[in-house]
């Protein structure tokens, strides 16, 4: 059994598990697609990829009657809800995302159509594997995973045993340079998982992610780590003590100035490699003196998930 690790003069970051998003709105729900610019279904295209299930959006009929649907059921939700808090029922158990959002700023993208893949022949994106796609790639039996280094971005993937979730034998899939991702957009639509990496030769895929934060922050953020003989001796301690009670194989702790002034310290540790989560977070925060700052104290910069 082995999991995924960078070279030796190569800085491991992140490791979040990934996959090809799929469709929310009515219309599209469930569903997702493989484009050309001109918006032609490119997956019998795709260079060894197996066959897969082909889709076809909701007619609007149809999309009218499941939005009715969806909205009776949704009213009598509410009306349970009201029912259960009004007479001190446990409602503990339903939750919805903080940053999700019911108002779409893509339509043609997210409403009327949902391509996931986005890409001319020849380009970064049409390279992607096609065990990301959950249609040809059950999460049963096979999961994927990002890796985030600071020269690349490495797509991983394990056959997948339930209950056994730290039984993670990896296969190398993927990999781009950080140098061809011109940007990364956060999507909320609806659950707010999704996020869309577009490369520098204007190909692009739409990727989801329960730990969308952990995928995307260092794709997003600029990659400026303080090195830990820059820090004062304090701040140093601290960081190295932090990482010293983490798991045994922890690496050299991570450290980055937030812009409120504290100290954020991130660890990673292969061994602690999950296969719903991908990496534990394991992180803390120090003030300026080295310090480290109770939970409650922090701001809200100084916060990850």
């Amino acid at each position: 059994m082995s999991v995924w690790e960078p070279e030796p003069d190569e800085t491991l970051i992140a490791r979040a598990p990934v996959s090809f998003a799929t469709g929310e709105a009515t219309r599209v729900n469930g569903m997702r697609w493989f484009r050309d610019p001109q918006r032609n279904d490119i997956q019998g295209e795709l260079v060894g990829w197996p066959i897969g299930p082909t889709y076809a959006a909701h007619s609007s009929g149809g999309t009218a009657a499941r939005s009715t649907v969806r909205g009776v059921a949704a009213a009598a939700g509410v009306a349970v809800l009201g029912f259960l808090s009004a007479h001190g029922g446990n409602l503990s158990g339903f939750s919805s995302s903080d940053r999700g959002t019911n108002t779409s700023d893509d339509k043609a993208d997210e409403v009327d159509d949902f391509p996931v893949m986005w890409a001319a022949p020849g380009t970064t994106a049409r390279t992607l594997p096609w065990q990301l796609d959950p249609g040809r790639s059950s999460a049963k039996r096979y999961r994927t995973h990002a890796v985030i280094t600071d020269r690349r971005l490495v797509i991983v993937g394990f056959p997948y045993t339930k209950g056994k979730d730290y039984l993670v034998d990896d296969d190398f899939l993927w990999e781009a340079s950080r140098s061809t991702i011109e940007r990364v957009e956060l999507r909320d639509f609806k659950i707010g998982n999704d996020a869309k990496i577009v490369f520098t030769d204007g190909s692009w895929c739409r990727l989801s992610s329960v730990n969308r934060e952990r995928l995307t922050r260092y794709l997003i953020e600029p990659f400026d780590f303080i090195p830990l003989d820059s820090l004062t001796p304090a701040q140093r301690n601290t960081a190295e003590a932090f990482a010293a009670a983490q798991a045994p194989d922890a690496e050299l702790p991570l450290v980055k100035r937030n812009p409120c002034g504290c100290f954020r310290i991130e660890v990673v540790a292969l061994s602690t490699v999950h296969a719903f989560f991908g990496h534990s977070s394991m992180n803390t925060v120090m003030d300026e003196s080295g310090t480290e700052v109770p939970l409650m104290d922090r701001h809200a910069e100084d916060l990850l998930t």
